[in-house]
């Protein structure tokens, strides 16, 4: 800015002299012998040019100005002899000076000195002026930048996080940090030295990997730092994944006596979910076998019906199970607390489909062409968020993931069309509709909904089955797979990568999609009886059949590792990290000879159904998972159960193995 306004000041004191120049046409009168000026003299002087910070000697001045005159010397020099007529007045000056007059020289600096001050409060005067116009501009741009430094100082309030703003206690900072995975709270121990400390405790590394199943049988007294539990938890991936191919680990059957013939099974994290020809409901926790909240009570509408109506459909998540009834009767209750339910209602006819959220307590359910949502609101009461018909009778229903109580949204299959059904739109939107084309089975993520189409009549030629995938965002297709001669009778696209989608078919087949490229990623001859149920990871492909086979490939070989049978269809399959669920469901509800009253309760357990729960977690090799009948040594006479007694026994020897 200073270098501005002294470019500014030289231009204008450029212009004064060429002005003062231009006036300056008269040339100087020849000096008198005394050295004083003459009488025609011009007003404005050689001085007059100068600036407070000029040279006194004038030569500087002289330089520039370009008025020497040939023949002088400026350097106080001997003079030339003769002067010319029109002697510029410095040689005046000089030559008194070398003569020793000084007066006129006095009189000429004080009058300068008077100019001078004049001249010098004319340009302050006009710089304050320049200045205080710059003040005022840069006030403007000062002023201007400051509400641009405000404006990113509120966008950085906006999405500052609050955990970095607010000082948390460290035990409820850890309460909140518990729901995360191990994925999520390694990305959360890079956020900040706060965050790190609070990822990597050990008791919150020991509640994760227990939740996921690698300390199942541990105690809270032998918490490991996070390090060892990190590593402990590679560690048990590896094992997992070897247990897993070679089917080592422990294998449970969750029955109910009294519930009559299995009907419908769900399944979520560690709750199993079972409904029964009795009317009754059965929760299992695979974590806490003995917790009080597997017990749930019917709604005393259904309890005091005789005979108690069926029960038709059952869901589970990780907060509430769900129940319907043939009678039309629906009752919810909390995985927490069990007991009575917390919410019931009463619809007007059998409900054909029931559909949970499995990350929120999202409740719908649809009967004939009508379809209800429920979701508790901000106090816990349930209410019903919106009701819809469709043209055509609900056949199947799945609540898109990750959408929250708040938005929730359910896709809907009636016939040959799927709809979109949002509470904040009026009516529900069609997301794919072809006359003839019947859908088969239906799927969604969060991303994506997909459903399996039939060909069938004149649409024959179009070559074959397909599934349409579909972008929730768009409502446009987004790939279409499959091209195969039979029906595709299940898919899964909710617990798949997001780039996965596995899918059943009735030509005994379970092939696997790569939604980036629509490619097959592997197709493998699985179920003579076709597949019932499907699911896959990033290594393995679990499928059931309607032969009651459980089959485990490795997908990369496209080899079976193993299989298990039971003597219904597979109707739900469900695996994570260390667990499988399985459920074989029988066909026929009410078999002839199977009463519950029968002395022969074996013949009644030929058509029961079984729910199978393994756990590849357990160690095998351990003391705790050998028989006790083989864990008799020479003290004892006898062995542990029905008073077999052991030619051999086991040794026991003191230097060994603990595991041996």
């Amino acid at each position: 800015m200073a270098e501005e306004q002294l470019v500014a000041f030289r231009e204008r004191w450029r212009e004064e002299i060429a002005d003062r120049r231009k006036e300056e046409h008269k040339p100087f009168p020849e000096s008198s012998s005394d050295g004083q000026p003459g009488q025609g003299e011009p007003q404005h002087r050689y001085f007059e040019d100068f600036r407070p910070n000029a040279d006194p000697t004038g030569r500087q001045k002289a330089a520039e100005g370009g008025r020497f005159v040939e023949g002088s010397e400026c350097d106080g020099g001997e003079k030339s002899a003769a002067k010319p007529p029109e002697e510029p007045e410095y040689v005046s000056i000089a030559s008194s000076l070398l003569d020793g007059r000084t007066s006129p020289l006095l009189e000429r600096i004080r009058e300068e000195r008077t100019r001078r001050k004049r001249q010098y409060h004319n340009v302050t005067h006009v710089c304050s002026t320049t200045s205080q116009q710059q003040q005022q501009q840069q006030k403007q741009v000062k002023k201007d930048e400051e509400l641009v430094d405000q404006l990113i100082l509120d966008l950085n309030e906006v999405n500052d996080i609050p955990f970095f703003d607010i000082e948390l206690p460290y035990e409820l900072a850890l309460k909140i940090f518990q729901y995360l995975n191990r994925t999520e709270l390694g990305r959360c121990a890079q956020v900040s030295k706060a965050w790190r400390g609070l990822a990597e405790d050990g008791v919150l590394w020991f509640r994760v990997c227990k939740r996921e199943g690698y300390y199942r049988n541990a105690c809270v007294s032998d918490t490991p730092c996070w390090k060892s539990t990190l590593r402990d938890c590679r560690s048990s991936d590896s094992n997992v994944r070897t247990n897993w191919k070679n089917r080592v680990g422990s294998v449970s059957q969750l029955q109910f006596e009294l519930g009559k013939v299995l009907c419908d099974v769900g399944s979520c994290d560690n709750f199993v979910l079972a409904g029964y020809t009795s009317g009754d409901v059965r929760l299992w926790d695979t974590l806490h076998w003995d917790s009080a909240a597997t017990f749930l009570k019917a709604n005393s509408l259904s309890a005091n019906t005789d005979p108690r109506p069926h029960v038709s459909h059952v869901q589970v998540n990780s907060t509430v199970a769900v129940a319907a009834y043939e009678d039309g009767c629906v009752d919810l209750w909390s995985v927490e607390t069990g007991g009575e339910p917390i919410h019931h209602y009463q619809s007007p006819g059998r409900i054909q489909t029931l559909a949970l959220s499995p990350d929120s307590p999202t409740l719908a359910s649809a009967i004939g062409p009508d379809v209800r949502l429920d979701c508790p609101d901000d106090h816990g009461y349930w209410r019903t968020l919106c009701q819809a018909q469709l043209p055509k009778t609900v056949e199947r229903m799945v609540l898109v993931p990750g959408r929250g109580q708040q938005c929730p949204l359910a896709v809907l299959s009636a016939d040959e069309s799927v709809y979109l059904l949002d509470p904040r739109q009026e009516e529900p939107g069609v997301l794919h509709s072809v006359y003839g084309h019947p859908v088969t089975c239906l799927n969604a993520s969060e991303l994506y909904a997909a459903l399996g189409v039939k060909s069938s009549g004149w649409a024959m030629h179009d070559g074959g089955n397909k599934i349409q995938v579909y972008g929730l965002e768009t409502g446009q297709s987004a790939v279409c797979v499959g091209n195969s001669p039979g029906d595709f009778t299940c898919l899964n696209l909710t617990d798949s990568l997001p780039h996965l989608l596995v899918c059943g078919n009735k030509d005994r087949r379970v092939r696997v999609f790569d939604l980036r490229s629509g490619s097959s990623v592997a197709s493998l001859y699985a179920h003579h009886l076709g597949v019932t149920s499907v699911q896959a990871d990033d290594w393995k492909i679990v499928s059931g059949g309607g032969e009651g086979l459980v089959c485990v490939w490795e997908m990369r070989m496209g080899a079976k590792l193993w299989e298990m049978h039971n003597r219904h269809p597979v109707r739900h399959v469900r695996f994570n990290t260390s667990t499988l669920v399985t459920a074989n469901i029988p066909d026929e509800k009410s078999p002839r000879g199977a009463c519950i009253t029968d002395d022969d309760l074996t013949a009644h357990r030929r058509h029961r159904g079984v729910i199978c729960h393994y756990d590849f977690s357990e160690d095998a090799t351990s003391q705790d998972h050998i028989l006790p009948i083989c864990r008799s040594s020479y003290d004892e006479s006898y062995g542990y159960n029905y008073n077999i007694s052991l030619a051999v026994p086991y040794d026991t020897l003191s230097g060994s193995h603990p595991a041996h």
